[in-house]
């Protein structure tokens, strides 16, 4: 049957229309699918290849986590991390929002072919009670041996700690078994934590172990003030640290700087309840490494059994230092012992000191330290008889009772400070 020319071009015009019309139907059901959806139905295992700022994009729910807060999903967290480690290029890991219920997870390198691995943390993660679980020292999320690791999302790791405190030996039991860490990273380089929280850890809330070039901000950290041994960060054996704009409440130190660290930089952190920000205890082991090139700056502590403190065990078995470290334009808000210097270090009931700190104590500077304490004496400088502290400066310090009465005193033993500037307390005899 021939056609003349009008009903050709009607045909042609009519299978135009149909192709747009269904195309657009194909995009928009694409775009009502999401990037979480379109992964699901279009890539089977999670693995998507899209134009932006990664190349790969693995999702935790496509391995098989439920989100349900009943059903234990480490086995999906661990798919999903092996396949994006197994990647290459800048990786997404995506743990969408939901509750998750995790045993101990070790997300662990080398990623040979990785530049960039992202694990977006937008649910609340619940860790399990059941300590039988956790290895020894354990973390509960663990990060090892991986490079140019970023840490973000805004969601929660909550460590249930409050069933698991009471069996927590440490305050009492010097050689106690460790509970785990909810967050700990081991060995890691180029690394970035920004905008996460852990609450209720049943240890340390994060812990870096090892670790370098690590940069954490806007990190919320919070615990009851009595739950034992919360310390919201500890950092230890690690060099070029910078934590800045967070907020931590513990029962213990709200950052700690253990031994054997380098180039570790604190701004901006608001600190209370808890026992304050602090070097150590340094001292307690065998070959322990130096500290040197600390700062503390720009930061308010409220409420806290210490403010800055430095705490170091006597009895040291092996001689350590630490020194060039500044803590400067601290605001204390009714703190007890807003400076202080420990080398007599006791965290028990009691303690039999057979001899004094090994650890040397040198340039250390306090500076701009101001507002009040709960304390009669605000500032101690306790130093070691067998190693006295060695260059130690005070510059602006004017800390008053937070009763408003008297004038809060100084103390000093081993120590001949040197004094710049206003002095509230007076300086030591």
């Amino acid at each position: 049957m021939s056609l003349d020319i009008n009903t050709k071009l009607l045909l042609v015009f009519s299978l135009f229309c149909f192709n747009v019309v269904f195309a657009g139907e194909s995009g928009a059901r694409r775009a009502d699918l999401g990037m979480e959806g379109f992964e699901q139905h279009g890539r089977g295992l999670g693995l998507s290849h899209y134009k932006g700022r990664s190349s790969h994009l693995f999702n935790v729910k496509s391995f098989g986590a439920r989100a349900d807060g009943l059903t234990d999903d480490s086995k999906a967290f661990r798919a999903a991390w092996k396949k994006a480690c197994q990647a290459a290029g800048e990786v997404d890991l995506v743990i969408p929002k939901g509750t998750y219920l995790l045993g101990p997870v070790k997300f662990a390198g080398p990623c040979t072919n990785v530049s960039k691995i992202t694990v977006r943390v937008k649910g609340y993660l619940k860790a399990t009670t059941n300590l039988s679980k956790y290895g020894y020292s354990a973390g509960w999320v663990e990060f090892k041996w991986v490079e140019g690791l970023i840490l973000t999302g805004g969601g929660t790791f909550d460590g249930q700690g409050a069933k698991a405190w009471p069996y927590n030996r440490c305050p009492t039991n010097f050689n106690c078994k460790l509970l785990p860490t909810n967050v700990k990273f081991v060995g890691t380089n180029r690394t970035v934590v920004r905008s996460i929280t852990s609450v209720n850890s049943k240890f340390f809330h994060m812990a870096l172990v090892e670790c370098k070039n690590f940069k954490g901000t806007k990190i919320k950290i919070s615990a009851p003030a009595d739950s034992p041994n919360t310390d919201g960060i500890h950092i230890e054996r690690s060099s070029s640290v910078h934590f800045s704009r967070s907020l931590i409440g513990t029962g213990d130190d709200c950052i700690s700087i253990g031994q054997g660290n380098s180039e570790v930089t604190i701004t901006s952190i608001s600190c209370g309840p808890g026992h304050g920000i602090s070097v150590g205890s340094l001292g307690r082991y065998r070959k322990e490494g130096d500290v040197s090139g600390l700062v503390v700056r720009d930061c308010t502590i409220t409420g806290t059994t210490n403010g800055i403190r430095i705490k170091t065990w006597a009895n040291s078995p092996d001689r350590s230092a630490a020194t060039n470290m500044t803590f400067e334009n601290i605001h204390m808000n009714n703190v007890t012992n807003p400076i202080i210097i420990d080398q007599a270090y006791c965290p028990f009931a009691s303690c039999t000191p057979m001899g004094t700190s090994q650890v040397k104590l040198s340039d250390i500077y306090f500076k701009k330290i101001k507002g009040t304490s709960s304390s009669a004496v605000a500032v101690t400088l306790e130093c070691s008889k067998g190693i006295p502290c060695q260059d130690i400066y005070l510059e602006d310090v004017h800390l008053d009772l937070a009763s408003g009465e008297k004038q809060a005193t100084s103390t000093c033993k081993n120590v001949r400070a040197k004094y710049i500037g206003t002095q509230i307390p007076p300086p030591c005899a």
